[in-house]
């Protein structure tokens, strides 16, 4: 459903903009990470805290406060609007939920994994990801991973999570391939 509500809306919006950058633009809206944010801006988190019930109050906090969590939340939610009224009536509300990540997206957002990629596929050459270290409880970890293009490090990054490390460690890899 959110795939196909983005998909169709950003096809209209921009049709005469480059296939591949649309999948990108759709594959970022799309992402956990958008639905987790769309989630926490409709206080979905606190939704769910509030009619936990007899769930400790420990479990309700970690819980409502999980961004995998709320981007479940917020594809559950809208499978079940789907069902109930449709397509049409749950893609205009899709579209409104997701407008600030659509113009992020298009505007903004850059995919260093991807200009990366791209940018060693010209050189014929290729990247590996490789966690360094994962520190802290499994609540709240903190990843270290390096970019390894043709087996040495180009680059180390940090992240919340290891798409998010790995995001740091292309940019400092496309930074060194820049000199």
């Amino acid at each position: 459903m959110l795939g196909l509500a983005i998909a169709q809306e950003i096809f209209e919006r921009f049709p005469d903009e480059d296939e591949g950058r649309l999948a990108k633009v759709r594959a970022h809206v799309v992402s956990r990470h958008s639905c987790a944010e769309v989630g926490d801006q409709l206080g979905l988190g606190h939704h769910l805290a509030s009619r936990a019930g007899s769930i400790p109050s420990e479990e309700i906090a970690r819980l409502s406060e999980n961004r995998n969590v709320l981007a479940a939340v917020v594809e559950a939610a809208l499978g079940a609007l789907y069902l109930v009224h449709g397509f049409e009536a749950t893609r205009s509300a899709v579209v409104e939920a997701f407008g600030p990540q659509i113009n992020y997206a298009l505007n903004e957002h850059v995919d260093y994994k991807t200009e990366l990629q791209e940018e060693l596929a010209r050189l014929s050459q290729d990247v590996q990801y490789t966690v360094v270290a994962a520190e802290g409880p499994s609540h709240d970890r903190r990843f270290t991973c390096a970019a390894l293009v043709d087996g040495e490090e180009y680059g180390v990054g940090q992240g919340a999570s290891k798409k998010a490390a790995e995001q740091v460690a292309a940019r400092e890899a496309l930074a060194r391939l820049d000199r």
